[in-house]
């Protein structure tokens, strides 16, 4: 027996409005505020242009955040959008219930069209309560801006066509419209094309970035200069990637671009990857730094003991919670500076990842003290680096008193491999159920692997976690 849900008078009527463009657009100034939202989404839906441009223009909220209906943007409904903020920006009078004062494009505060569609689950829970009060404060945060469009942007190789038309829209309307970017990804963009947006959206508004170029001198040169007026920055990713640069000019140009740092007054996230740091690089970054960093990620590149003293060093590393040396190549046999960086930040870090970091026995040996001070741990990651059966007995003897650790990943022992660096599977196992027999001895481990090199055939690793799971090429 199949069950029939009669639409309710609400959907019935939005429909009739669907249906009758004219009709929808005049009624908009009598029609009750709670029918807009889902109106409107409906409208975004069926591409119905025209009144969705009246709507905009007649919005009865100070915020409208229409990026969270936008997951595939279209050309047709972005035009209608912005061709409702010119409706509203040349009107003389506006409607009396005009209220708006934010554009969102960013694809956040969905919870502002389920709740006005009464699409939460349990409307009368307390997360639910939570998310009306979001949207309240959504309302209020507003109210005490001029109007303005928020967006992000991701710039990547070149504009798409929904990019464009959102530019050359910006660019007629800086006079009227605060033009904000708050999140900003580039990846090998023309730096002309750059410089066009930024004077669209200023660098002012930026709050996170993130960077990967293999034209690392010419766009570290030219993009330094903006990265300076970045003063609300909080989250920097720059990845570089040139094999055929030389490292003389390298050196130069990216200790000019570590300059600007020192203007940065709210950055907390740091990440990174590909770069080269001389020693006078990274006394440059360290003295740069403005604000203590939450995290610090420096990946996939060289580091002697000389950068490492001026990481460890740095007054502004000592409030750290998340720490990724993943990948780096340490040069020393004596990671003195990585261990006096450990017990600067004992008090407070949190993750600590050295995944493929090219550590051994005596690197582990000096690291141990440091590590077993870091109380507040609650992921480690040592995977990919070569220890012994009695160092990772060790490893795990230190780990045994950090009652909040969650999650845990080591390397299979050395002596899980021949001499060609195969994986005798037998051995794996017993070795590796060893190692968590003598953890559990001790505590109950919330989540904890023994895992190998990643396999060349499948890209996958054999794993134990009480259990031996082999790579795709063994199955």
């Amino acid at each position: 027996m199949s069950i029939y849900n009669s639409p309710t008078l609400q959907q019935l009527a939005m429909q009739g409005l669907l249906r009758n463009e004219s009709l929808a657009i005049s009624s908009l100034d009598c029609m009750p505020i709670t029918l807009f939202p889902p109106l409107f989404e409906e409208a975004f839906k069926g591409r119905h242009t025209k009144i969705l441009k009246a709507m905009v223009a007649a919005w009865p909220f100070p915020c409208l955040p229409v990026g969270a209906l936008m997951k595939t943007p279209e050309v047709e409904t972005l035009q209608a959008v912005l061709d409702g903020i010119d409706m509203l920006l040349t009107q003389k009078a506006r409607p009396r219930r005009q209220k708006l004062q934010v554009l969102d494009l960013r694809n956040i505060h969905q919870d502002f069209w389920d709740v006005w569609a009464g699409r939460e689950n349990g409307a009368h829970s307390e997360d639910s309560g939570r998310k009306k009060q979001g949207v309240k404060s959504l309302y209020r945060d507003a109210l005490r801006q001029p109007l303005k469009m928020v967006t992000d942007l991701s710039l990547c190789f070149h504009l798409q066509e929904h990019q464009t038309c959102l530019l050359q829209w910006a660019q007629q309307r800086r006079g009227s419209v605060q033009l904000c970017c708050v999140k900003m990804e580039i990846s090998d963009f023309p730096v002309e094309t750059i410089r066009e947006v930024l004077d669209i959206f200023r660098p002012h508004y930026i709050e996170e970035l993130e960077v990967f170029t293999c034209k690392v001198l010419s766009f570290l040169g030219h993009f330094a200069p903006f990265l300076g007026q970045m003063r609300n920055l909080r989250k920097f990713h720059l990845s570089l990637n040139d094999l055929v640069m030389d490292r003389a000019d390298l050196d130069k140009c990216l200790y000019k671009f570590l300059t600007q740092f020192s203007k940065l007054n709210c950055l907390q996230h740091l990440y990174l990857n590909g770069i080269y740091f001389s020693s006078d690089n990274m006394k440059q970054l360290c003295r740069c730094l403005k604000t203590p960093l939450e995290s610090l990620s420096i990946s996939l590149c060289r580091l002697s003991q000389s950068p490492l003293k001026h990481l460890s060093r740095c007054p502004k590393l000592c409030q750290l919670k998340q720490l990724d040396l993943s990948g780096i190549l340490l040069f020393t046999s004596h990671p003195t500076g990585l261990r006096v960086l450990l017990e600067n930040v004992a008090d407070t870090l949190q993750t600590l990842e050295l995944e493929h970091c090219s550590l051994k026995d005596s690197h582990l040996s000096v690291l141990l003290p440091a590590l077993s001070q870091c109380s507040q741990l609650t992921k480690v990651n040592f995977c990919d680096n070569s220890f012994s059966r009695s160092t990772l007995k060790g490893l795990l003897q230190c780990m045994a008193n950090l009652n909040k650790l969650a999650i845990e990943l080591y390397p299979a022992p050395q002596e899980c491999y021949d001499h060609r660096y195969y994986v005798h599977v037998d051995t794996f196992t017993q070795l590796c159920s060893e190692l968590l027999n003598m953890v559990m001895a001790k505590r109950q481990p919330k989540k904890i692997a023994f895992a190998t090199p990643i396999c060349l055939g499948c890209c996958q690793r054999y794993v134990y976690d009480t259990k031996t799971i082999l790579c795709q090429c063994w199955q």
